[in-house]
């Protein structure tokens, strides 16, 4: 059976980039962008329970397989390919990832389709930053960071850097006085997130939902799925989006 079996595939275009979606649900829109190495059975999974939970659900398909489960072997296959594309940047500080602008044109779209008060938006490990990045769109009202890792934790610069621009990260500290909130869900000892959420911290002060959940686990939602994280996940919705 296909992961992706009662999902409805589309495609989104935006400046000249064009990637596959998948979507489902009915309610206020969720884009949930991927982890590495693709779009895997596991965040598929977290997706439908997102839709069940009631919300439209959109999974952009940015890289590496689509449904299957997650592996090592599919990891060691897309990594090197992602680190050398133009919309993704792995080591560059103080820059917003090029893919930004295609997932803000997603979340307009997505909210002009289902309406609501805006769009709830979740990246993981590579994409965590990328939920943080379409904040800059007022669209997106429900930013969720889920162990971001990028750019990589190579030196306690890069460690602390959130990849966004010097003018994006004031967008998004302007939008936190305003009163959009941000959830951030990590495990304790992971040390792939570095110090970027006491950044985030510092930048929007009590916007920033925190929640460090205890071990050495990484993949919050999915992999080494938390009910703690889920659940967080759903409340923050619920309170956003409805």
């Amino acid at each position: 059976m296909d992961a992706l079996d009662g999902w409805t595939r589309s495609e989104h275009t935006y400046d000249g980039t064009t990637h596959p979606t998948h979507r489902r649900g009915s309610g206020p829109g969720v884009v949930v962008i991927h982890e590495m190495p693709g779009l895997t059975a596991g965040v598929i999974r977290f997706g439908e329970e997102l839709v069940e939970a009631g919300y439209t659900v959109v999974l952009p398909h940015l890289f590496g397989p689509a449904g299957r489960e997650f592996s090592n072997a599919d990891v060691a296959k897309v990594f090197p390919r992602i680190c050398v594309s133009r919309e993704f940047t792995t080591l560059a500080r103080g820059e917003t990832t090029p893919v930004a602008g295609w997932l803000r044109s997603l979340a307009r779209d997505l909210h002009a389709d289902v309406g609501g008060p805006g769009v709830g938006a979740l990246g993981m490990c590579f994409t965590g930053g990328f939920a943080l990045a379409m904040m800059v769109e007022d669209t997106t009202v429900a930013p969720v960071l889920c162990q971001p890792s990028v750019p990589f934790a190579v030196g306690a610069a890069r460690s602390a850097d959130l990849n966004l621009s010097p003018a994006d990260a004031e967008v998004v500290r302007r939008r936190a006085a305003g009163g959009c909130q941000v959830l951030g869900i990590r495990y304790a000892s992971d040390p792939l997130v570095g110090t970027r959420f006491d950044t985030l911290e510092g930048l929007v002060g009590d916007a920033f939902l925190r929640v460090d959940l205890d071990g050495r686990g990484h993949s919050t939602v999915t992999e080494q799925r938390s009910q703690v994280a889920v659940d967080a996940v759903l409340d923050f919705f619920a309170e956003r989006l409805s």
